[in-house]
């Protein structure tokens, strides 16, 4: 996005008059709004919107704009459930890996072509087989080994790395360590994982063996935020992609990685670009 912009989101109990207030705010302060999106849930009467105002319509900055929102925001009882975001602010990212390297490949190469225009600040590594790819890429590389009986050393490593950079989103593209419940709630709303539509109906090990003897036609993948109950984060992004009974299991297995892959790379985007409100286990992606 070249042209500079402030990207307002909040959440707040539902009523009338929340659009004309907060359009009124920021029409008296001379502010251009190129993009608007609203949505207000009926299950739980809450209403919320994203907006987006050119930066040079206004006659102030971020931090001017945040301290006159808060108080609209107060009015509106949205009390800390509120953002105020500057898209000049390149986001950071840290990505976590184990061995299977397709979600890296991809977002590395995005990031590469300028189609993802992200700050990949490290990549951090339970095996070091994706070392090479990610240094190639200009990109630091930190292999953190998890000796066994001693998972809780190796994860106060990785908190150590990651958070010396204060990342936007931690993208565990196909990390395969379960994070301790301590991350989980620290990087809550900021930790990404992607995991293939097998769960839970094919358990345990070699999952595409298991899809394939069942002769499943549909492969999905889910991009969600990371919590302390398994796989079962607010949703973020899903897609599927179709297979047939004349797929072997490798195929399967490609195919799984594409949906995977696209699917993580759109949600990453959403993330970073402030289009995901969560609303308990809940997302609306604006």
């Amino acid at each position: 996005m070249s042209e500079r912009r402030y990207v307002i989101t909040f959440g707040c109990p539902d009523r009338t008059g929340i659009v004309a207030r907060v359009s009124s705010f920021l029409a008296e302060a001379g502010g251009w709004i190129v993009e608007a999106a609203y949505h207000t849930d009926p299950d739980t009467g809450w209403f919320f919107t994203r907006q987006e105002v050119r930066a040079d319509s206004l006659p102030f900055g971020v931090d001017e704009l945040r301290a006159r929102f808060a108080e609209v925001a107060s009015s509106l009882s949205a009390e800390s459930n509120w953002r105020v975001e500057d898209t000049d602010v390149r986001r950071r990212v840290v990505l976590l890996v184990s061995k299977d390297g397709h979600c890296l490949y991809d977002l590395l190469g995005r990031v590469a072509a300028g189609e993802l225009d992200v700050d990949v600040r490290a990549v951090i590594g339970n095996h070091d087989s994706l070392a090479g790819i990610t240094q190639a890429h200009g990109i630091p590389f930190h292999h953190v080994p998890f000796p066994p009986g001693d998972k809780a050393s190796a994860f106060a490593e990785i908190r150590r790395l990651v958070d010396e950079h204060d990342p936007h989103a931690v993208v565990l593209a196909r990390f395969m360590q379960i994070l301790p419940p301590e991350l989980c709630e620290e990087w809550a709303g900021r930790a990404i994982n992607i995991h293939h539509s097998f769960l839970p109906s094919f358990i345990g090990a070699r999952p595409y063996h298991q899809a394939h003897r069942r002769g499943v036609k549909l492969i999905g993948a889910t991009c969600h935020y990371v919590t302390a109950d398994l796989d079962a984060g607010p949703i973020i992004e899903q897609d599927v992609i179709r297979v047939d009974h004349g797929d072997t299991v490798p195929d399967l297995v490609r195919k799984g990685r594409d949906i995977e892959k696209i699917t993580l790379a759109r949600g990453l985007r959403w993330h970073l670009e402030d289009r995901v409100l969560v609303h308990g286990n809940r997302t609306v992606v604006f």
